[in-house]
């Protein structure tokens, strides 16, 4: 798989969601709370269930979106690796997934937000999985 694909809720059945990323400011650009809104259809589904994803190493990921009062919908997300029960995380996939996603993301936004600044962002902090 190469690339980031919203699918639907996958089967959680001897698995466990491991942890990766929190982003609770996502509305700080409405461009991004827009984005999440329409890809996960979220005017309808709020807080009910979350956003699955498949990731180019094949991990599925659920992103777990935050509403706090007062601040439109969603505030920010949670991302969790949805991994083996029992099974170590494989830290270098989920870096090159969560580069893939962020890539994604930014696809989606448009407008200022460049894949090239992104890239740019990347190799100065020396992501590794920017720099390949």
């Amino acid at each position: 798989m190469s690339e980031v694909r919203v699918i639907a809720t996958p089967s959680l059945e001897s698995r466990r969601r491991a942890f990766i990323l929190a982003e609770d400011r996502i509305g700080h650009y409405p461009e991004f709370r827009t984005f999440f809104a329409d890809i996960f259809d979220l005017d309808r589904v709020g807080l009910h269930e979350p956003g699955y994803l498949a990731a180019p190493s094949g991990t599925e990921y659920a992103l777990v979106f935050i509403g706090r009062s007062g601040e439109p919908f969603p505030a920010g997300v949670e991302i969790y690796a949805l991994v083996p029960a029992l099974e170590p995380l494989d830290e270098q996939a989920v870096d090159r997934d969560l580069w893939a996603i962020l890539r994604w993301m930014l696809r989606g936004v448009g407008g200022v937000w460049t894949l090239a600044d992104l890239d740019a962002a990347g190799r100065l902090f020396r992501i590794p999985a920017a720099m390949g």
